[in-house]
């Protein structure tokens, strides 16, 4: 029989050892030893921060730990390192505060069972600050600034983190389609809680995935991009077998009766950490074109080459130019000019394209300016180029744009055709076309705008009125 002194001796230097031990002192009948998942979240959790690597995202399904396992760290690592400063980012600041508020509880719990094994038994000697223990920022004693807990509506100010986590910024299936939710997810990102992070700090992302550009996905493209060491792991739901990540959290029924109630695509970002805008992709697949359609000696089959032009609409919106040549009433796309570039710089541009693809005929949308766009287009041919073999149209567009999108979306895909290389030689304007959503909202259409002219031009007559 082991001595119930030295089980309880154990058990504590196991617990500050190592963070799994830590966790499952802490909460057994959540942090079961039988969960393999949550025994090699947590080892990894404590290997990263023990590595020289510099970034851990973790995608993994909702009410699986996720912020339970981030609060534990925190105090684990407050526990291990007084020197350590942590920022946290929750959703808001109610959750910001009550993250930081069952941090500070378990740091503060005060023994009342001998039995019981409280923080003080693990880490003697790491308490909060006196006088400083305000609720979403303190320090312990002996350190300084260890703690700051915030938001995107909240303040970073005057902190500095060598170690930042960020827990779930999007909370819903229609945020995650918010174009400009994302964004300013991002520009938080970058802008507030990187300048906080000291030198040699570590950031750990942990979010359920939603979409190719949420914060998980932007910051895996944006340090494997500048050679920072990036730890990416990934828990699904269900797993290849068919198997369920964890039964008695989320069991092969709950799982089929939740997905019943959601979306497809709801249901692969929230259980599969599949991004819901490959789902929700308004085009599935494009064509594409190694070689031109040419006769037995070389010569171009074309029937004509025509332009398209979408001018910008707004300040922030994108002018889009393609020229494409017509065969067998299906379009190649030769040349894109997609830029929020002024119109000095794209009215030259756009006739410079007319003249290189020797175009017959351009379409150039005169709503908002464009009318004007074409005549300097018209001019800068005449006056430069010394040709008029490029006859312009100029036509107002009144149909919904949405609604024109989507209508013509199955023959764009079917006959619009484009470079094999497309992606290198026109990066904005094919992620602009690849991401473009069914539903929800768009950062910008000006692309999908521009190539369903091509579609209405070509495949469905005439959709608009010439000037």
């Amino acid at each position: 029989m082991i001595d119930p002194r030295i089980r309880r001796a154990a058990k504590i230097e196991l617990a500050r050892r190592r963070f799994w031990d830590y966790c499952n002192l802490k909460s057994p009948d959540f942090y079961k030893r039988d969960r393999k998942f949550l025994i090699d979240l947590c080892d990894q959790f404590q290997d990263f921060i023990e590595s020289d690597d510099e970034v851990m995202i973790v995608n993994l399904p909702p009410r699986h730990g996720k912020s339970r396992t981030v609060g534990n760290l925190v105090e684990w690592a407050l526990g291990k390192d007084k020197k350590q400063k942590i920022m946290t980012g929750s959703y808001n600041e109610t959750l910001s505060t009550n993250f930081s508020k069952n941090v500070r509880n378990t740091i503060l719990e005060e023994k009342a069972d001998e039995d019981r094994i409280v923080y003080s038994d693990i880490f003697p000697g790491v308490t909060i600050k006196r006088g400083d223990g305000a609720m979403n920022m303190w320090s312990l004693e002996g350190g300084y600034n260890n703690y700051l807990a915030t938001s995107p509506t909240g303040t970073a100010t005057g902190f500095g983190a060598s170690l930042m986590i960020i827990d779930d910024l999007i909370k819903n299936a229609e945020e995650a389609n918010n174009a400009d939710k994302l964004e300013r997810d991002w520009e938080w990102f970058t802008n507030t809680m990187l300048s906080r992070l000291e030198e040699g700090g570590k950031i750990i992302i942990v979010m359920t995935r939603w979409h190719s550009e949420d914060l998980a996905g932007r910051a895996l493209k944006h340090f494997a991009e500048i050679g920072s060491k990036v730890r990416h792991i990934v828990y699904k739901a269900v797993q290849d077998d068919g198997s369920m990540l964890c039964p008695e959290i989320l069991s092969k029924r709950s799982y089929e009766k939740k997905v019943k109630l959601m979306g497809a695509d709801i249901a692969s970002a929230n259980y599969q950490q599949e991004p819901i805008d490959i789902k929700g992709k308004l085009y599935s697949s494009f064509k594409t074109y190694t070689k031109l359609p040419m006769d037995e000696h070389g010569n171009l089959l074309f029937t004509e080459i025509r332009n398209y032009t979408d001018t910008a609409d707004e300040g922030d919106d994108y002018l889009c130019s393609i020229n494409y040549g017509v065969y067998n009433h299906e379009a190649y796309v030769l040349n894109v000019l997609y830029t929020n570039a002024p119109m000095e710089v794209t009215e030259p541009a756009t006739a410079q394209m007319l003249f290189d693809d020797k175009v017959n005929i351009a379409d150039i949308e005169s709503n908002n300016g464009g009318r004007g766009f074409a005549r300097s287009v018209e001019r800068i041919l005449l006056e430069k180029f010394k040709t008029n073999r490029t006859r312009i149209n100029t036509f107002h567009q009144t149909k919904n744009k949405t609604a024109r999108i989507i209508s013509n979306a199955t023959w764009v895909m079917d006959h619009v055709y484009f470079p094999v290389n497309w992606r290198d030689r026109w990066p904005e304007y094919y992620d602009a076309m690849t991401k473009y959503q069914r539903e929800g909202k768009n950062k910008h259409d000006d692309a999908p705008d521009c190539t369903t002219g091509i579609a209405e031009k070509i495949g469905q007559g005439s959709a608009f009125s010439f000037d």
